[in-house]
């Protein structure tokens, strides 16, 4: 895994060997992730990603959210509680050397009461077919985490519908990943 454009583009990350399955530990692909930005970036979004506050839901590795700051969001925070997660997150936060991404070791499905400013940018990337991506939106929601209008990038194993209080802007497939960008309303 690297980082794939931005100021750290071609930087390597931490190898995630087995991985964790008892946990579903599923990185996102560099193909994957270069598609998800190429879409937020050409898909008539403006710029979601210069500036932006971003939150990486289920994290595991850290990639999505450090890809972001790469390519110039403003900060990040990486939310898995995972074992094996929160070693390969302090890891590609140290190869970044960045103080922009920060690690919160929690449940993404039970996020405490945010007490900073919402985030307009969401990545969510859950166990595949756990209903755990909705549960963690609406932990969000009902946290304060999400700013109005925020942007939402989904990864799922299957197509899906929007939650309520969220707008369907794109749903694209990449092999057995299906990304869906939704709009916080």
């Amino acid at each position: 895994m690297r980082i794939i454009g931005g100021r750290w583009r071609g930087r390597s990350l931490a190898e995630v060997g087995a991985g964790d399955p008892a946990s579903h530990l599923r990185p996102t692909s560099d193909r994957v992730r270069e598609a998800i930005f190429n879409l937020l970036i050409n898909g008539g979004y403006g710029d979601p990603v210069t500036g932006a506050r971003v939150l990486d839901l289920f994290a595991g590795t850290g990639a999505l959210g450090l890809e972001a700051l790469s390519r110039g969001a403003a900060q990040a925070v990486l939310v898995d509680d995972g074992a094996v997660a929160r070693g390969l997150i302090a890891k590609n936060i140290a190869l970044c050397r960045t103080e922009g991404a920060v690690h919160l070791k929690t449940d993404a499905t039970r996020l405490p009461p945010n007490k900073a400013a919402p985030f307009n940018l969401i990545f969510l990337d859950p166990p595949y077919g756990r209903a755990l991506g909705e549960a963690a939106l609406a932990a969000a929601l009902a946290g304060g985490w999400l700013a109005s209008e925020a942007l939402v990038v989904w990864e799922e194993g299957s197509a899906l519908a929007p939650p309520p209080g969220f707008a369907q802007l794109d749903q694209r497939r990449y092999g057995d990943t299906f990304v869906t960008i939704l709009r916080a309303s």
